[in-house]
């Protein structure tokens, strides 16, 4: 910016409110007190509040107990389990999710039977998942290929047998099978029947 040139306008000598009265001081008093209000009003706040009509937002959500380290109820002959598939979500509309595992005998060779537990944590620090529901168990010889959680509901996709004399590389039926938490279980739901030649 180009300094400027222009001389002061001279001060004059006496300037009208040049004495004080104690009004005078009183009215700047109260004047400043005013301001320095105002300004305490409109400070940023440290915390950001939910809009009018918006529900306060809620700490961390909990997370989903892990299948992996879990001893299931599934009788392997002293071999490793094996957790294939799982997914997560609330079942029982506690506010807390749960897993669903499929787990199965980990086998040299053939394909081995699915089971499908359900797992929950309790919310105190050093606690274990622990399995609470069986939804397949492995007797049923079906293998899932597929595991959902979704509004509470869980969907397998199972293939298997119908006989035992289909080869068991080549399992020929399928079914889309799906339980939902109620009455204080998992109550299995009504699906198409079993389909041949998949």
């Amino acid at each position: 910016m180009p300094h400027s040139t222009a001389e002061p306008a001279p001060i004059p000598e006496t300037l009208g409110h040049s004495r004080t009265r104690p009004v005078h001081w009183l009215a700047t008093a109260t004047a400043m007190a005013a301001v320095i209000a105002a300004a305490g009003l409109v400070q940023p706040a440290t915390g950001t509040p939910a809009a009018a009509g918006e529900p306060a937002a809620k700490g961390p959500q909990a997370a989903a107990p892990a299948p992996e380290g879990v001893t299931y109820p599934l009788d392997c002959k002293g071999a490793p389990q094996t957790v294939t598939i799982s997914a997560q979500g609330d079942l029982d509309g506690d506010g807390r999710p749960e897993t669903v595992a499929a787990v199965r005998c980990e086998a040299g060779s053939g394909t081995p039977p699915h089971a499908i537990y359900v797992l929950t944590q309790d919310p105190a620090e050093a606690t274990r998942p622990r399995v609470v529901a069986t939804l397949l168990e492995a007797g049923r010889r079906q293998t899932a290929t597929g595991l959902t959680v979704r509004d509470g509901l869980v969907t397998a996709t199972l293939v298997g047998y119908s006989s035992p004399d289909v080869p068991r590389y080549s399992p020929d039926t399928k079914q889309l099978a799906k339980w939902r938490w109620r009455d204080g279980k998992f109550r299995q739901e009504l699906t198409d029947s079993a389909s041949r030649s998949v």
